[in-house]
């Protein structure tokens, strides 16, 4: 999944991102945008962050994102996990503290590529070093 931050032109949904600046959900948001990532912000609360248009689930997103990042918690994670992987999305990734290890086991059993154990943000520093 790497590869697939490597190449700007795929996009990445990112769950939980938020208007509170003091919050991840903010910070990752502005930090991947401000590296040039196509960053589709999801939450159900908000309608606009930073002039991007919030969408309620990734499955409003009309092109199919190329990863799906989250940053909630993994109660709700989880239950978003299920409902994407039986619609048949493929590519996720947890921010820690989004990560649990139901989660890894379930996307693990359904043959799914994730990650669960590295920042986006600092992967996203060290590109060129993956």
């Amino acid at each position: 999944m790497i590869e697939l931050l490597k190449d700007k032109n795929n996009s990445i949904a990112l769950i939980g991102a938020s208007t509170n600046k003091n919050k991840f959900g903010y910070k990752i948001l502005t930090d991947l945008v401000s590296k040039d990532y196509d960053v589709i912000p999801v939450n159900n609360k908000e309608v606009e962050i930073e002039g991007r248009k919030v969408f309620k689930t990734v499955q409003e997103i009309s092109d199919c994102p190329s990863i799906i990042n989250f940053v909630v918690p993994p109660s709700i994670g989880f239950k978003i996990t299920k409902d994407l992987v039986e619609k048949g999305y493929d590519n996720f990734w947890y921010q820690p503290g989004a990560e649990s290890a139901e989660i890894s086991e379930y996307l693990d059993s359904n043959k799914k590529n994730y990650i669960d154990d590295k920042c986006i943000m600092v992967v996203s520093n060290l590109i060129d070093k993956y």
